[in-house]
């Protein structure tokens, strides 16, 4: 039973919890989310895809034919591994990034989010290291400290994961006697930062795992996303038995049939299946009919170049905005997925910010959200995925107006600490649109 005195729930159960529960917190896309769905609010804060460019006759036209032909089936428990004929299909997808793979090594599971949740739950005891790039996923981080690990950021440049960084991390975990488990990668288009790893550090980075016994896990839902030229190929395409490829369709396709896969060695592809079953049973079947019909009869390459081509329009909207209203700004400037990453000046405080941002209709996602050890103060993560570029446009002028009275308040309260021409990041914003 909980009672709530002066606005404080309290929880009869919190004696009872397990300790891992205490790696549970409230994600800040996630509440986000409540404010910034508001019309009026424009949210550059949540990844979600543009699924209003999606052909929905035809995905209309596979449920209807999936009731009419498999109903039965597709309304049934199904494999705990997933269906046959939808892992061929993923087979495909994976080719179009250089891998070449057995469908019996797929599994297929609810989002690619849990399959990175099964992983973890298979490989972490208490205290175990897991290596990530700097910044990392949040919802990667809400996995991993709700196992316990000990999350060691590695430091990245404009080309990725930086090997050598890599290799002083490990040296540092091995001198502290931690067991090292494994290398988490978001190897194209990062999220949060939208940078890509290098043809030539892939390698390396590989090579390095390799020699310390460190499994890799690439998790990579943007990888088709791409604008200008396709990221090199997966890492799985040059190693198969030390990495585990984690795909989604809910990028690509839509986030709602929550399916993704785990291409992994045919050891830890037996024990995942084991550890589905144990959680879900099995997957969604009428999810996975719906998709591989839909693969199966839809030009879904045309629909990938269409998404490319709405978010490469939106990118490069972001960027003009971040130009015209922030130009002296360092941001990344992706090639593909969602994100851009925004470096705000050292003094002002993107968690902090965020209350008077939405009071000025405008959301993002704050750098602390992508750092296990505190860091990202002064970063933001600016999606582009979702909003038209008009409303992206808007959005960035009302940032940039929320910067600037952030920086006038620190004028205020901390002459000393501020530094000659900030101003000159600036421009002045137009008048109000109608």
């Amino acid at each position: 039973m909980t009672s709530d005195l002066g606005g404080t729930t309290l929880d009869d159960w919190r004696d009872h919890y397990a300790a891992r529960t205490a790696g549970l917190s409230v994600s800040e896309v996630r509440a986000l989310f409540a404010v910034a769905s508001r019309p009026e609010v424009v949210s550059l804060a949540g990844g979600m895809p543009a699924v209003s460019a999606l052909p929905l006759e035809l995905i209309s036209d596979s449920v209807q034919r999936v009731m009419a032909d498999a109903g039965p089936t597709a309304l049934q428990y199904g494999s705990g591994q997933g269906l046959p004929v939808l892992r061929e299909q993923i087979l495909e997808i994976c080719a179009l990034e250089g891998i070449d793979a057995s469908a019996n090594n797929i599994v297929v599971t609810t989002g690619s989010q849990q399959a990175l949740d099964l992983i973890t739950k298979l490989f972490i005891d208490e205290g175990d290291v897991v290596f990530v790039e700097s910044p990392s996923y949040l919802g990667a981080l809400g996995i991993f400290r709700s196992y316990q690990a000990d999350v060691q950021h590695v430091e990245t440049d404009e080309d990725g994961m930086i090997p050598e960084a890599l290799e002083a991390a490990i040296d540092a975990s091995k001198r502290d006697g931690k067991a090292m488990k494994f290398l988490y990668l978001i190897p194209n288009f990062n999220n949060p930062s939208g940078v890509t790893l290098s043809a030539e550090r892939r390698p390396r980075l590989i090579e390095i795992a390799k020699r310390n016994h460190i499994l890799i896990i690439e998790d990579n839902p943007y990888g088709l996303l791409w604008f200008d030229q396709p990221a090199p190929a997966a890492m799985r395409s040059i190693e198969e038995d030390g990495i585990v490829y984690l795909g989604s369709f809910s990028k690509t396709f839509a986030p709602g049939f929550r399916v993704g896969w785990a291409l992994a060695p045919h050891a830890i592809r037996e024990k995942l299946v084991l550890a589905s079953e144990s959680a879900i049973l099995c997957p969604s079947s009428m999810t996975q009919h719906i998709i591989s019909d839909y693969f199966a009869r839809a030009d879904w390459k045309a629909q990938i170049n269409t998404f490319r081509g709405i978010y490469r329009d939106r990118r490069d909207a972001l960027l003009g905005a971040l130009d015209e209203f922030l130009p002296d700004f360092h941001r990344t400037e992706p090639n593909g997925g969602f994100y851009v990453w925004l470096t705000l000046p050292e003094f002002l405080d993107s968690k902090g910010m965020l209350p008077r941002a939405v009071t000025e209709l405008v959301a993002y996602t704050p750098g602390t959200a992508f750092y296990a050890n505190g860091g990202g103060r002064d970063k933001i993560r600016l999606a582009f995925c979702y909003p038209t570029p008009e409303t992206i446009h808007e959005g960035v002028r009302r940032l940039a107006d929320v910067i600037r009275q952030e920086t006038e308040l620190f004028d205020t309260f901390q002459p000393p600490a501020r530094s000659t021409g900030t101003d000159a990041h600036f421009q002045s914003p137009p008048p109000d649109l109608a």
